[in-house]
């Protein structure tokens, strides 16, 4: 079996790492009717493929827990993209006057800006 030089490994580690964490840089709520919300977000992450790449965006109550049905899962990697909106539309219980939206990467999970939205 054959290695890979040292520095082209190296090199394949840092690319992997320097795409760093996914960010939320804008979002909104609207409200369809009732307790039912569409959100949108707007992520922005430095996706290289399928080994690293923002796979969802979360949003969270005022609690910091993520809403039941919370979760837009992102089938697949924006490298050529970038930043992207992508909405998901979800019940958020009566009396949330606020929400927090946070992206998700498939390497290092949260940790990137978040976006705190008010509900009118």
């Amino acid at each position: 079996m054959k290695s890979l030089p040292l520095a082209l490994l190296l090199g394949a580690i840092a690319t992997h790492a320097n795409a760093g964490e996914a960010d939320i840089i804008a979002a909104t709520a609207t409200n369809t009717g009732g307790t039912q919300w569409q959100i949108s977000a707007t992520v922005r992450h430095a996706d290289t493929g399928d080994e690293h790449y923002a796979d969802a965006f979360e949003v969270l109550g005022p609690d910091g827990a993520v809403l039941e049905g919370g979760k837009r899962v992102l089938w697949h990697p924006h490298v050529h993209e970038q930043p992207f909106t992508r909405s998901h539309t979800m019940t958020i219980p009566a009396g949330i006057t606020r929400i927090t939206v946070r992206a998700v990467d498939n390497v290092h999970g949260t940790g990137g800006a978040e976006v705190v939205v008010a509900l009118d």
